[in-house]
Parts: structure tokens; C-alpha cells; sequence
């Protein structure tokens, strides 16, 4: 019997996550359920999986009694802006969409932060149906609400909370990702076990990538997340220790331009650098760091970036995560329990360089 999961968000609009294999075939006859007054909707995908899934989205949402119509913007990271959001408000308004129709984010994190924002941001906000394609967009973006675009000067650093009505995951997309995108997408569910789950991380230190496990994987690892957000749905507590490991990472993304390092890749060796600094200052269980190296190593991800701590921390300071000149960082007691540590500004590059002369 093949494998499905519902799992239900409870937050302040909830929606269901469906964890199914073949799901985009009858994604159609699901968004139905969930908005059966709709009538026209926008698939918004990047260049590289519009190719691959965006037919077949059109045609089960057409058979369904939607009008349906494909946005494609360039793929990557350097093109989460503001212009690509600009395309996306004029295809809706082509399509003709009204406040009780939708706009579909079919792909990674960035079609769905983009997507999102866009849908959030049109007509004073939309209903959006999150049908990720990648590991990590699976395990982390595609849930929660969070959406944004990226700054020069810094990472998702406009955008707004806005939950989407429907979730699809489909394990089959997984299938086209070259291997190195299966393994970024392992950082955030290796985040979710060093954050709220022991045995999540032993379940990933037993099995690594092994795509025969990846959706009782990607099962636990968005519970773990959804929690988190029915309990602090707007980031004023708890969600924040979702951020482990993404203060660094963000700031070693903005060091590379946001080219040559994965997102799930930058927030392996930032997750690894606040283990080492915390256990330097004794804050965080000896041997945790050890943990988490090895099961980096193990899934095929980096454990150093080529950049300086000074480097590191002048981009940190643009962080949201910031409050005037205290910052809140996230670290580990011990694996699968973590806290919001509160650091001075001043004292942040000394701290940074514990965690990477370790």
C-alpha cells in the first residue's frame, strides 16, 4: 500500500497538508474541495519545473472546471524580486482573477515564497495552493505562511505571513532533482530533529538520504514544523526557534551573492556553527556539534564556507532576527531541544568565531 498522510494546520485559517505519491495527477478534484467557488486560477512555476509538472497541473485543475493558466518566471534565487512579483500581479490581472479565485505555487521555496507574496499582496490577498516540488520546499517553505522576496542588501526581507488553503505534496517530483537539491533539502529536516525531535535526527543519522524513507521523513518532519506554527502562527515566540542554523545561513547566502551554496547547504554549516559556539560558551551539550557534522557529512552536505567570521557577522546584522543592538540567535541544550538565546550585537563576532575556530 503506497504511502499517504494528511496532516492538518491548525492555525488561524487552517488547511491540510497531503503527504501522496501521483497527488498532482488529482490535484484538481482537491482544490475543488477546499474552493469549489472559484473559477479561474494562475499556476506560477520557475523555468525549471515548468517544463517538467505545469502541463499536467493545467490539465487536472481544467478537468476539475477551472480556467487555467501558466505564469513561468527565470529559475533561482537571484531572481526572488520584486520585478519577477511584477509579472506575476500582471498575469493575474490577464487571467482575470477576483478575490475568490487563486494563484497555484508550483515548485520550490522560492515559487512559493514568491508565489505567496504575490497572492497575498493582489487584490489585498488571494487563497494560494502550495504544491512543492523539491525536499526542502516539502519539509519547510511550503508550510507556515511565511512569504517574502529578497534585497540586495538582504534575504527575504520584504514579505508577509499568509497561509496557503492547500498543501500537495508529491514524493514522484523528487524523482527530476539532481542530487545535490535532495540533499540541501535534507538541512531542514536535519533542523527540525536538532530543534524538537531526538528521535527524527537518529532516524536520519540510520538512514541518511535514503529516498525509501523520505516521506515518513518529509510525515514527521512537517509535523514537527506544523506545531510550531498553530502554537505561534506569526513568529512572536516559539516559531523562532524554526530560525536555527538560518541566521548564519542567510548571512553566508548574501556572502555568495546567493550563488554556488544551496539554501539547505547554508543552513547545515549555520546550524553547525551555533552547536560549536554553543558549546564553547557551555551553553549547549558537549558532543551535539560532533552529531551534526557527522550527519551533514553523511547526507552529502558542506560543513565550512569559504568566508571569514568577520564577513559572516557584517552580513548577519541585517538579519530580521535583529532588535537594536541585541540579536536573537537559536541555540541547542541538546539535540531535539533548543532555546532563544538573546546575544549583544557587539559580542556577536567573538561568538561566531568560537563556533568556527571549534
Amino acid at each position: 500500500m503506497s504511502f499517504s498522510k494528511t496532516i492538518h494546520v491548525k492555525t488561524g485559517v487552517p488547511y491540510d497538508v497531503i503527504i501522496q505519491r501521483g497527488i498532482l495527477q488529482s490535484c484538481g478534484e482537491l482544490v475543488k474541495q477546499i474552493l469549489p467557488k472559484a473559477s479561474r486560477c494562475v499556476i506560477v512555476s520557475d523555468s525549471n519545473v515548468a517544463p517538467l509538472y505545469a502541463d499536467a497541473v493545467k490539465a487536472s485543475l481544467e478537468a476539475a472546471g477551472y480556467t487555467a493558466s501558466i505564469n513561468v518566471f527565470p529559475a533561482g534565487e537571484e531572481n526572488k524580486r520584486l520585478s519577477a512579483i511584477v509579472g506575476m500581479y500582471e498575469a493575474f490581472t490577464s487571467a482575470e482573477l477576483s478575490r475568490s479565485d487563486f494563484a497555484v505555487a508550483l515548485g520550490g521555496g522560492v515559487t512559493g515564497d514568491m508565489c505567496g507574496f504575490a497572492a497575498a499582496t493582489y487584490l489585498r490577498g488571494i487563497p494560494f495552493v502550495q504544491i512543492p516540488t523539491t525536499v526542502l520546499s516539502q519539509n519547510d517553505s511550503s508550510v507556515g505562511g511565511k512569504t517574502g522576496i529578497d534585497l540586495d542588501c538582504g534575504k527575504n526581507l520584504v514579505g508577509s505571513f499568509h497561509q496557503p488553503c492547500l498543501v500537495l505534496a508529491d514524493a514522484d517530483t523528487l524523482s527530476t532533482l539532481p542530487q545535490r537539491y535532495v540533499t540541501d533539502g535534507f538541512g531542514e529536516i536535519i533542523k527540525h530533529g536538532c530543534i524538537k525531535s531526538a528521535d527524527l535526527f537518529q532516524l536520519i543519522e540510520e538512514h541518511a538520504t535514503d529516498m525509501n524513507q523520505i516521506e515518513e521523513l518529509t510525515a514527521r518532519s512537517i509535523a514537527i514544523k506544523a506545531g510550531v506554527v498553530e502554537r505561534d502562527e506569526k513568529e512572536s515566540g516559539e516559531r523562532m526557534l524554526l530560525n536555527f542554523g538560518h541566521t548564519m545561513g542567510h548571512a553566508i547566502e548574501k556572502c555568495a551573492h546567493y550563488t554556488g551554496i544551496a539554501h539547505g547547504e547554508a543552513v547545515g554549516i549555520g546550524m553547525l556553527i551555533m552547536a560549536r559556539a554553543g558549546e564553547a560558551a557551555g551553553l549547549t551539550q558537549s558532543g551535539t556539534a560532533e552529531r551534526i557534522e557527522s550527519v551533514l557529512k553523511n547526507c552529502g552536505m558542506p560543513i565550512t564556507s569559504t568566508f571569514t567570521a568577520e564577513e559572516i557577522c557584517s552580513a548577519a546584522m541585517l538579519d530580521k532576527k535583529r532588535r537594536g543592538e541585541t540579536m536573537n540567535i537559536v541555540l541547542l541544550r541538546e539535540i531535539g531541544e533548543s532555546f532563544v538565546y538573546k546575544i549583544k550585537c557587539a559580542d556577536l563576532l567573538a561568538f561566531i568565531r568560537k563556533g568556527m575556530d571549534a
